[in-house]
């Protein structure tokens, strides 16, 4: 990832890495050849999920046509991985990329079949495939949540089926370097800072990124700097991290707008501060409504 942050009127965000966001409205193909119903309406629920996507092979004629096309390609010094990588790549290959299945995985498990709405944007799905392997490697896909795939659809396995509208990848090294670092927080107290956070809003219970809180989270964790920032500062003075909650703000009566709320105690006094940040997650993109100020308990 180049550069994670962009500067922006109003409040810092991370920003995606790669290819911009298409809404073009279509059909929705799923690992292979079924069109989906519903997806082209742009109508939730809606998924803001963080994971790792790999391809699957959803019948074995698949695996002996990629292997057939791959002996006939010039792959001589490369990986099976680097091989797949540039095979996919080729355009007279694109049947290939909408024929497997591209399954993400969240904290290990299997969560989503992914699919783009834009059948144009299958070479996003080919670009989550990294030359090599790292367990630091993290997707991001923004859409909307369909059916659970039936058995036949990828070789047995049934998970909801996920249509984006966008998807972007990095690592986590390259997103926590490009957060802006206090002057008083050293560089290595604050990177573990940062990783502890936001190891703990990627394995809170259940975060597959479709619920309205879990939306929110993600969000924040990969284009809201501040949350990091404050949380190093945390650290420095002394204190630990001891909750991340969410809640519906009083502002939320005509739109979906939560609280986050980030509460950290002194290791030695035990009292107890609290900062929070609004996020509006009426739609399928979240944004930012109040930048990270402190809360109070009404």
């Amino acid at each position: 990832m180049d550069q994670a942050i962009a500067a922006q009127a109003g409040p810092s965000t991370l920003s995606p890495a790669s290819p911009p966001t298409s809404s073009r409205a279509g059909s929705c193909p799923t690992c292979g050849t079924t069109p989906q119903s519903g997806f082209a309406m742009g109508v939730g629920p809606y998924v803001y999920a963080i994971g790792a996507i790999e391809p699957r092979f959803p019948r074995p004629s698949i695996e002996k046509e990629l292997a057939q096309v791959t002996g006939r390609a010039e792959t001589a010094g490369l990986t099976d991985r680097q091989a797949l990588r540039k095979v996919l790549q080729e355009r007279q290959n694109r049947y290939l990329v909408r024929q497997l299945c591209w399954v993400m995985t969240i904290v290990g498990l299997e969560a989503y079949f992914i699919t783009p709405r834009d059948p144009m944007d299958f070479d996003l799905l080919v670009e989550a495939l990294r030359p090599s392997q790292n367990p630091a490697d993290l997707d991001v896909v923004i859409g909307l949540r369909g059916p659970v795939a039936s058995p036949e659809m990828c070789n047995g396995l049934t998970i909801p089926i996920v249509a984006f509208d966008t998807l972007y990848s990095f690592d986590r090294a390259s997103l926590i370097k490009a957060i802006p670092r206090p002057e008083k927080v050293p560089a290595k107290e604050f990177t573990e800072a940062a990783e502890e956070l936001f190891d703990r809003i990627m394995q809170m219970a259940n975060n597959a990124g479709a619920t309205d809180e879990h939306r929110a989270l993600n969000y924040l964790a990969v284009r809201y700097p501040a949350i990091y920032t404050r949380t190093a500062e945390a650290f420095a003075a002394n204190s630990s991290l001891t909750a991340v909650d969410v809640r519906p703000s009083g502002l939320s009566e005509t739109r979906k707008v939560l609280d986050v709320i980030f509460s950290y105690t002194n290791r030695t006094t035990d009292v107890i501060s609290k900062d929070f940040v609004r996020v509006d997650v009426t739609e399928e993109f979240p944004y930012l409504v109040t930048k990270l100020s402190p809360y109070y308990d009404r």
